[in-house]
């Protein structure tokens, strides 16, 4: 019974693992794409990938995305909503030796950077 317990750990091990590394490759490519694309796709807006999140199927990705300026990031996703099915073709001619699927891609603003900006405002101020 013990050896059953290892493998199911040891399975669990390597799909956080394979997780990881797609979340990463994925992170890179997509971050890759916005600087190649910035000036013609999203109006010249810089574009950060701060965390990239692949559901256990690896068939959804989460994007968490930061705009510069900070004041266009609702317009900056819904840019990169409406360009989703394009990104996800050009990750495809990127990764597509690596992934057998290209997960859908959904788009999310990162807000953490603006929480971080409040807090230390407010440390400064009291």
């Amino acid at each position: 019974m013990h050896s059953d317990c290892s493998c199911v750990w040891y399975f669990c091990t390597m799909s956080s693992v394979r997780l990881d590394k797609v979340s990463a490759l994925l992170k890179r490519e997509l971050s890759t794409l916005f600087q190649q694309n910035m000036h013609t796709m999203f109006e010249g807006m810089m574009i950060t990938v701060t965390q990239v999140r692949v559901s256990p199927d690896l068939g959804v990705a989460k994007a968490y995305l930061s705009f510069f300026p900070t004041d266009k990031k609702q317009r900056g996703i819904e840019l990169a909503q409406e360009k989703k099915g394009h990104l996800r073709k050009l990750l495809a001619d990127q990764v597509g030796k690596q992934l057998r699927k290209i997960p859908e891609l959904s788009f999310f603003v990162d807000d953490s950077l603006d929480y971080f900006e409040e807090i230390d405002r407010l440390l400064k101020r009291g």
